[in-house]
């Protein structure tokens, strides 16, 4: 069986479902209209932000070593635990004290999930022999992902539009994340991994192991280029992608002049509704196909260090068409909807490349560690990018960034088959 097959048996399905469930984030599209609604200032929601991406930061290795000796279902089963009762304290609340609670209590939902799933993919298929359909499983598995999304842009639109509150949508959140977790508890032990049972000494024992494997492993060079090359594109897309609901909101206030009934909240609630849910079957075809592309390149680096220069060009292209004025402006969709698609695709390969370089025992701390180093590489161009475009505008703020990643690009370049 050649390595763009996969092997649809049940479990296969419940990681399918897995990710559709996840990706049933209700609030996405809508957090900082959420927000606004409650009267929040941008600082506020600023500083809301950075207390999640910092304890995420502080959390993911820890919460990955947890996994790897502790158990892998236990550890999804507390994060989405942290999820639900997150949502619950955002749906309830509306002051700004109370949120920076619920924010605290969604990093730590995500610090236990990050890269536990993906290690228990790898996992299952290291079991049944199939590791070199890595790219290829990954890929259909995210696919639902992308899918989840989409169907949950439609129907956040949907509860907003005929709910009138932004809020709601947290209470709905939590019932897909109840699901996921009973989902967990059906999945084989065998998935669990290496679990310590016994002294606290011997637990203390199996992370200090762990910490060895692990450093020892990142003080090759080539591991620290081949997690710098993925996480600089994945955390510099979690910096863009944001602006693409301006350009919706833009969008919504000129078709609000011409169509006649829809307040101004409702018809961007349906359009941005609709714009996610036809991007994410995009990217969900993406993912899916992802072994597909890789194979057209002689080694997953070679397909790496190519798709990183494409993805930062798309992003100097972007500022390049909000440069544009109407009618022109919507221009700026077509890059935007090609940056989407390329993270879809880079993502199953760059993980499958991540877990061929390093050992299954301390897989889960190795993709946390690659969550984290994404995470830092947002931290980093996060402000960066907002001070040049407070002083420059969007368009110019955009190119500006993106030709210095491109200009800094040689440093992550991954050696590929057949150079020295």
């Amino acid at each position: 069986m050649n390595s763009l097959t996969v092997h649809k048996d049940l479990q296969y399905y419940k990681f399918c479902t897995y990710g559709f469930l996840k990706n049933l984030r209700f609030f996405e599209p809508f957090l900082y209209l959420f927000f606004l609604e409650k009267g929040l200032t941008y600082l506020q929601i600023g500083t809301l932000i950075t207390i999640r991406e910092v304890l995420r930061n502080v959390l993911e290795i820890p919460t990955g070593m947890f996994s790897d000796i502790l158990g892998r279902r236990r550890t999804m089963t507390g994060s989405f635990l942290f999820y639900i009762l997150s949502f619950m304290v955002f749906y309830l609340s509306s002051s700004f004290g109370v949120f920076i609670v619920a924010m605290m209590l969604y990093a730590v939902g995500d610090a236990f999930r990050t890269g536990t799933h993906k290690a228990m993919i790898f996992e299952y298929l290291r079991i049944r022999g199939w590791e070199h359909q890595k790219v290829a499983y990954y890929g259909h598995t995210r696919s639902w992902s992308q899918v989840g999304s989409a169907v949950s842009s439609l129907l956040a639109a949907g509860i907003i539009f005929y709910s009138g509150k932004y809020s709601s949508v947290f209470l709905f959140s939590s019932v897909p994340y109840f699901l996921d977790l009973l989902l967990m508890i059906t999945y084989p032990k065998e998935l669990d991994g290496k679990v310590e049972k016994g002294s606290w000494q011997k637990i203390l024992g199996s992370f200090r192991e762990i910490v060895r494997v692990t450093v020892r492993s990142l003080r090759e060079k080539s591991t620290i280029r081949a997690l710098s090359n993925i996480a600089l594109y994945s955390g510099y897309f979690r910096v863009v992608k944001d602006y693409y609901q301006p350009v919706l909101a833009t969008l919504a206030a000129g078709l609000a002049l011409h169509i006649q009934g829809l307040g101004h909240k409702q018809l961007s609630a349906l359009l941005i509704g609709i714009m996610y849910f036809v991007l994410y079957l995009g990217t969900s075809r993406a993912s899916r196909n992802a072994g597909k592309f890789a194979s057209y390149f002689d080694s997953h680096p070679a397909f790496l260090n190519r798709s990183l220069l494409a993805g930062l060009f798309l992003v100097v292209c972007t500022g390049v068409f909000f440069l544009f004025h109407p009618p022109w402006y919507w221009l700026v969709v077509i890059p935007f909807s090609m940056i989407y698609l390329l993270e879809n695709i880079r993502r199953p390969v760059g993980v499958a490349y991540v877990s061929e370089i390093f050992p299954s025992p301390v897989m889960a701390t190795v993709l946390s560690t690659e969550s984290q180093v994404r995470s830092l590489f947002a931290a980093i161009l996060a402000p960066v990018t907002g001070l040049l475009i407070d002083k420059f505008g969007v368009a110019m703020g955009l190119i500006l960034v993106s030709l210095f990643l491109l200009a800094l690009s040689p440093l992550v370049k991954l050696k590929e088959a057949g150079n020295t």
